[in-house]
């Protein structure tokens, strides 16, 4: 059944299950980072093998929606995203029977495929469905939901590993996936517009103009970076937790929640200055960023806490899921008669600069105190910032170009 010719109410039951599928992604990636060290002892393997599980996951996941976009807008939502879901239950289980990491780098590579078919149709779902404004206002709120997956996983993941063992988080992620399964075939359905006929060329040609549009481009960026900053902690932290500062999974999960909170506290503060002119807000949540790591990186030569790191690195998410949330919701609108191929454009280069981000990080030494995780900050948030004041400099001068031609 399609649903743009549903009744209401299933409309508003399908929006309610594409909100719950919204934060999948989160749970793919947080659920097991409690796990990190454990993993590391029972495989007997590196902590930067384990740290490849979480970048082999995001460059699938990134690479691939460069090109789910033009598969969904050629042959629909629904279809495609079962099939995913099959994938991920079946994958989450293999990972619980294999002690060779690399299967499980292969098994995460075959997950962040299936999540991006995914991620990428449920981002279309409210461009299909619901028109300008009220499309506006579900994207606003999309950030929000998405975050409540590196919230809620990370401590219930340190949860689970410290009563199950590691192996619960992938049963976790199977039950996850089944239950959205069921949902969408009970009251899922197709939601496209309108079936594009895929074309290598004609898509290779749309991206040529996406990729021209230096707001979208740099926007792009600007929201790789932004999620980078997140990925700091999230990549050295669990490591930190337990080896440096000497506490158990379920403070990492702790740690990690909070972290979580602060993502979506950025998002809230988005939404609530969504009336507030772009540039400015921008500019300055970029740079007071940069202040409380150089802040951080000052006293971390000094005193060496947890709750100093988690106090600082708590106001930091906030700076970048604040500047996150803006640019998603703007870079979603660019082209929405593209939706499918713009949105799987924009989440697949987010996801590889991720990935080099995370890779960078992981391989960058060891990060075994305060000062250490705050200087991984600096490497991220500093390019964050240049990016930032360049894209505001372009979008003050593309308004005046606007306003004098009026």
């Amino acid at each position: 059944m399609h649903l743009r010719s549903a009744s209401p109410q299933r409309k508003r039951y399908a929006t309610i299950l594409t909100f719950l599928t919204v934060p999948l992604s989160g749970f793919m990636t947080d659920v097991y980072l409690p796990s990190f060290p454990s993993m590391a002892r029972n495989l007997e393997v590196s902590e930067q093998s384990i740290q490849l599980t979480l970048t082999s996951f995001f460059l699938s996941y990134g690479i691939v929606q460069l090109f789910v976009g033009g598969v969904l807008d050629s042959i629909g939502r629904y279809k495609p995203v079962l099939v995913s879901l099959v994938l991920l239950i079946l994958s989450s289980i293999a990972v619980t029977f294999t002690r060779d990491v690399y299967v499980i780098c292969l098994l995460r590579i075959v997950q962040g495929i299936a999540t991006s078919f995914i991620v990428v149709a449920k981002r279309a779902y409210f461009v299909d469905i619901y028109n300008n404004v009220e499309r506006k206002n579900f994207l606003s709120y999309f950030t929000i939901v998405w975050s409540c997956g590196p919230i809620i996983a990370p401590f219930l993941g340190g949860y689970l590993e410290s009563i199950f063992g590691w192996e619960s988080n992938f049963y976790f992620l199977a039950i996850y996936a089944a239950v959205l399964f069921a949902g969408e075939l009970v009251i899922g359905g197709e939601t496209i517009r309108n079936f594009k006929k895929f074309n290598l060329k004609k898509t290779t040609l749309l991206y040529r103009v996406m990729l021209k549009n230096k707001g979208f481009l740099s926007g792009i960026l600007i929201l790789g970076l932004s999620y980078s900053v997140v990925m700091v902690f999230n990549i050295a932290g669990p490591f930190l937790v337990e080896h440096h500062f000497n506490f158990t999974p379920v403070m990492i999960g702790y740690c990690t929640l909070a972290l979580g909170i602060s993502w979506m506290l950025g998002g809230i503060i988005s939404k609530k200055m969504v009336n507030y002119a772009f540039n400015p807000k921008i500019l300055f949540f970029s740079v007071f960023q940069l202040l409380l790591i150089g802040v951080l990186m000052a006293l971390g030569t000094h005193y060496d806490t947890l709750l100093l790191l988690m106090g600082f690195a708590f106001i930091i998410h906030i700076c970048s899921g604040f500047v996150f949330t803006n640019y998603f919701t703007n870079n979603m609108l660019f082209f929405p008669s593209n939706a499918g191929i713009s949105g799987g454009l924009m989440g697949g280069l987010l996801y590889i600069i991720t990935s080099i981000s995370s890779y960078i990080i992981s391989s960058s030494g060891t990060i075994t105190t305060t000062f250490d995780m705050s200087l991984r900050y600096l490497m991220v948030a500093l390019p964050l910032g240049i990016v930032v004041f360049i894209a505001a400099r372009y979008r003050s001068k593309r308004l005046k170009k606007l306003l004098l031609k009026a």
